[in-house]
């Protein structure tokens, strides 16, 4: 079990996680927020992760986290394939994806439409509505990190199905 503490390229804080897998591209954690508390996957573009280490702080939080029996396993089917892969098995899965970009600010969306090196999304708001006239485009490349299963991202999702509800009381989530 390992714990690593990462600088992201221009993001503010560093970011702690359980380390769980990687590739020659990402780094799939168990989302370490503060001390030892575990708030769902973040997976970061290892192009963007400047410094990664794993030293006294780090070996403490493993060692509870070992102690809490926290388990280690890859999400079923989540493959760390290209940026889309991973949005689309987001998606498919959980309905929505959450992504944060070069600069660390955080989106949550459904795919609306990928040309080349850029997609757009429609916009999921932090009240559950979603905005499908959202116009602006992301670039691929500038994708940092990408999470899942945070207490935020299932309470986005739930006002998400209840607001799909709502205007379409016949509809099933």
């Amino acid at each position: 079990m390992k714990v690593e503490t990462y600088k992201i390229k221009d993001w503010k804080e560093k970011e702690t996680g359980l380390l769980i897998d990687e590739n020659e591209d990402w780094i799939l954690v168990k989302y370490i927020p503060v001390d030892y508390v575990i708030d769902g996957y973040k997976i970061y573009k290892k192009s963007v992760v400047e410094k990664r280490k794993s030293k006294t702080k780090e070996e403490k939080i493993a060692r509870v986290l070992q102690l809490k029996k926290i388990e280690t396993k890859t999400p079923e089917s989540l493959s760390l394939d290209s940026v889309l892969e991973i949005l689309k098995w987001s998606e498919k899965k959980y309905g929505l994806f959450e992504f944060q970009d070069n600069e660390g600010d955080l989106f949550y969306g459904k795919l609306n439409k990928v040309k080349v090196d850029m997609f757009y999304i429609d916009l999921i708001n932090s009240n559950g509505n979603i905005e499908k006239e959202y116009d602006y485009n992301f670039l691929i490349y500038e994708v940092a990190a990408i999470a899942f299963e945070s207490d935020y991202f299932e309470s986005i999702r739930l006002l998400m199905n209840d607001e799909i509800k709502k205007a379409n009381p016949l509809y099933k989530v």
